[in-house]
């Protein structure tokens, strides 16, 4: 991809996203738009600050990836009962 600010070539941004899924692995729409994240760490804050709206509008579990790798999941976004 060229980067006209550059003038040159730009590496691909590492594009860190979430798939949202119900308990079967179907994939849902989530109830707040999410964003492409540039760190692991920018995405783990945003599901920690966000996942009860997620589960409210019917996901139940996310799989996260780094441009199109699955990293991991499916992560619950149901709290266990202790």
């Amino acid at each position: 991809m060229l980067d006209k600010s550059t003038g040159g070539t730009r590496e691909a941004n590492m594009a860190w996203t979430w798939r949202f899924e119900k308990a079967d692995g179907t994939e849902v729409q989530p109830a707040v738009v999410p964003e492409e994240f540039t760190t692991q760490g920018d995405a783990e804050s945003w599901i920690g600050e966000i996942w009860k709206d997620l589960v409210e509008g019917g996901a139940d579990q996310v799989v996260l990836f780094d441009d199109g790798t699955k990293i991991y999941g499916p992560m619950s976004l149901h709290a266990e009962d202790a």
